[in-house]
């Protein structure tokens, strides 16, 4: 019922939306971006209209060229080269960079695509060749595919080290830090050859009984059942994925936007004046973080329900009772892969501490193979994309993964 009505809206508001965003481009035509004009704020109106909702279609990458390291602008190339009925691995590599360093980039499954990490891609590819885990809608995964568990998460990071082959190396942002973990505990205990050469966790709930955020606190106010009860709804018909049981993007949507509330109100408001104003760059900057913002996904209900109880309420991998296929994960068993350990001082999804706990997980290390940086001033995002993230944290990332080559 929760999905069905939702969907309702969404069907009812959609034309609404189409009409706003046609007129906003006629009214911005004809205002000629003047100072104040009546059209221009009228334009402007009808943008914040057109914006104001979501779609459940994946942006484009649009990487097609990168800066190296020396400044220069080369071709880049988007190559999906595996593929599950959930996940496609997409490959970004450069046109002079056939013998860079291989690295897998394990993006979040949490309600946004991939392609929230386009910045993250672009400044890897100064050094890497950059693979993707580029996530489906669960919404648009037929019932045929069969469910979606925490366990075929891990397993598609370990299918996919084994498809890059050895010497690769692996960067998990946020959610996926946990599998990361487990994927390489597993490959280190069964000896894979294609362990990862070094691994590198950001920003992510390794052990949330650290610090808890105001995500750690909601998921453990309420047992597993409640939910499985008011938090899962079903893909309605007409879909692709219809009667798939999921966790809705747009909850997870209002429940972060919930957070910040004031704070996105004030960029919408601030898009309007600087559209008004004529100050295009700013406008145009805020219009694009929330058409990528207000991407959403739907998740599997088995992962999401499987995350919220593994993850934040038994806290399973640091407690050392998380399994893989009923194999127990011991992180101990990680002696060849460097670690790195990155965390944002003002990040409050993820706090202080959390990830950082992944080093005494992997006690098996010797000290010089582990590795943490702590950014000050940075928030969740800042970790992985932006100026922070650009100037301050690859170049540690950077120097982490050659030195373990």
């Amino acid at each position: 019922m929760m999905y069905d009505a939702y969907q309702s809206y969404a069907d009812a508001t959609h034309p609404v939306r189409m009409m706003a965003g046609n007129s906003e481009q006629l009214l911005r035509a004809w205002s000629n971006s003047q100072f104040a004009s009546p059209l221009a704020r009228i334009a402007a109106w009808c943008e914040v209209v057109q914006l104001a909702g979501f779609t459940h279609e994946r942006p484009d990458y649009g990487v097609t060229e990168a800066r190296t390291h020396n400044g220069d602008l080369v071709e880049v190339t988007e190559t999906p080269v595996a593929a599950s009925p959930f996940c496609t691995l997409l490959r970004f590599s450069r046109r002079d960079g056939e013998h860079l360093p291989k690295v897998l980039l394990v993006a979040p499954m949490s309600g946004h695509f991939a392609t929230l990490l386009r910045g993250t891609i672009k400044t890897l590819l100064q050094d890497f060749e950059v693979y993707i885990t580029d996530w489906k809608n669960a919404r648009d995964v037929p019932l045929t595919a069969g469910a979606f568990t925490f366990d075929d998460f891990t397993a598609h990071i370990i299918d996919f080290l084994q498809f890059m082959g050895p010497h690769s190396h692996i960067v998990a942002v946020c959610q996926p830090t946990v599998a990361a973990l487990a994927a390489v505990s597993i490959m280190a205990a069964r000896k894979d050859p294609a362990q990862p050469a070094s691994m590198t966790l950001m920003a992510g709930p390794i052990d949330t009984r650290i610090s808890p955020t105001k995500v750690n606190d909601l998921a453990t106010s309420k047992p597993i059942e409640w939910f499985r009860e008011k938090m899962i709804g079903v893909v309605p018909k007409g879909q692709i994925g219809a009667g798939r049981r999921v966790y809705p993007g747009f909850l997870q949507l209002a429940a972060f936007m919930s957070m910040n509330a004031e704070r996105h109100m004030k960029s919408f408001v601030d898009m309007f004046k600087a559209r008004v104003a004529g100050d295009t760059s700013k406008a145009d900057q805020i219009r694009t973080f929330y058409e990528e913002y207000f991407a959403i996904m739907d998740l599997d209900a088995d992962f999401y329900l499987q995350t919220v109880e593994t993850v934040f309420q038994t806290c399973a991998l640091p407690q050392g009772t998380l399994t893989f296929q009923g194999e127990l994960v011991d992180p101990k068993a990680i002696r060849k892969t460097f670690l790195l350990t990155v965390e944002g001082e003002k990040d409050d999804i993820c706090a202080v501490g959390q990830t950082l706990a992944a080093q005494d997980l992997c006690s098996g290390l010797r000290p010089y193979m582990k590795s943490h940086y702590m950014q000050p001033g940075a928030g969740h995002y800042g970790v992985f994309n932006g100026k922070r993230w650009d100037n301050q944290i690859y170049p540690v990332l950077r120097d982490h993964i050659q030195s373990s080559l």
